[in-house]
């Protein structure tokens, strides 16, 4: 396979721009769902967890999503995945590491576009997530609303009139939704802002985690903002809050841009033009210097600074130079310093697809 094909495969929020797209990376919105009359997938047992499986498998391969304009679904059980292919949905952002550790027991239904994905008997019996590229948060919350419908016509959700969806970790109870947003603000880092915006957060319920989820770091100036509280608080309401937090912080991060290019140009442009250099031409590369600098990379196109690369080169690079992909892309199994290598080489091939000038 070569670099085009990969290019080529990539999913809709790594190939389409969206609204901001200069500072939003992606949309994200994931709900929890549990069947009635079924233990939760940490109680369940494996004749239990099967019986799950087979009702969702059941319920996505209907014709109701087709018949709806809601796509087709392919449904894989993670234990005929191999390794490798799993860490690469990871990386594609189409299933957690969490269903990972559970691949025994586990499944995702794959909707044809990869805009839906549905996690079975992961933490809860379904997560159901959307994802789209720039900020769209109504418009993920009306295709997740959608699905969800569709999905509870044939499958018998655990519900409660006073609680609402049931859950097995308590912070989902209520709507079960998780909204998202991937925010990239290298201005609001180099200028020494990020911490004194995203400290202000938890104030208004909201919450920063790295770019896979909880108990992830923040890599390359990425960061996911997402709503904190499922409890008393409408979907409508939740995805209003978020959208206009993440509306201010946009505001903060364009004037942050606006400085540096005004007071420390030289200073940005030289940080700029290094990065892309040493991304040409350097023969290894580990993940976090990769990440660090694709951001400069992406800030000197945002800025102007470097034309004719396209701005969706940090979002294809930030997915197909990590270890599963890199593998996936070789056919085999590397070493670390074997992935640093073939790292550094697809980058090169990826910046060398485009005629860049700086």
């Amino acid at each position: 396979m070569s670099i085009q094909d990969f290019v080529a495969d990539a999913s809709r929020w790594m190939q389409d721009d969206g609204p901001h797209a200069d500072i939003v990376i992606s949309t994200r919105i994931r709900m929890a769902r549990n069947l009635r009359e079924l233990p939760f997938p940490m109680l369940a047992n494996d004749t239990q967890s099967e019986e799950v499986l087979q009702r969702v498998k059941s319920a996505v391969e209907s014709d109701v999503f087709e018949k709806n304009g809601h796509g087709r679904y392919e449904f894989l059980t993670l234990r005929d995945v191999s390794d490798v292919d799993r860490q690469a949905l990871v990386e594609k952002y189409l299933i957690s590491p969490a269903l990972v550790e559970h691949a025994s027991r586990g499944a995702v239904a794959l909707r044809d576009d990869e805009e839906v994905s549905i996690m079975v008997n992961e933490e809860d019996h379904l997560r159901l997530q959307v994802l789209l590229p720039g900020l769209q948060l109504r418009e993920a919350w009306s295709i997740a609303n959608e699905t969800d419908d569709l999905l509870e016509s044939q499958l018998n959700y655990a519900f409660d009139d006073r609680y609402g969806f049931l859950t097995a970790c308590p912070t989902n109870v209520g709507t079960g939704i998780r909204a998202s947003v991937m925010l990239h603000l290298p201005a609001l880092v180099v200028t020494q802002q990020i911490n004194r915006v995203l400290s202000a957060l938890n104030q208004v319920g909201l919450v920063v985690r790295g770019v896979y989820g909880e108990g992830t770091e923040a890599v390359g100036n990425l960061f996911q903002l997402s709503n904190q509280i499922t409890l008393g608080q409408s979907e409508e309401e939740i995805i209003s809050n978020l959208d206009s937090v993440a509306r201010k912080i946009i505001e903060h991060e364009q004037a942050a841009r606006h400085f540096l290019l005004n007071e420390n140009r030289e200073v940005i442009e030289d940080r700029i033009a290094r990065s892309f250099g040493i991304l040409a031409y350097a023969r290894r590369l580990d993940s976090k210097e990769t990440m660090q600098r694709l951001s400069d990379v992406r800030l000197g196109i945002d800025l102007g600074v470097i034309k004719g690369v396209s701005k969706n080169i940090l979002k294809e690079l930030m997915v197909m130079t990590q270890p599963g992909f890199l593998q996936k892309f070789h056919g085999a199994e590397l070493a670390p310093g074997e992935r640093d290598w073939r790292r550094a080489t697809l980058v090169r091939e990826r910046l060398h697809m485009d005629e860049a000038q700086i």
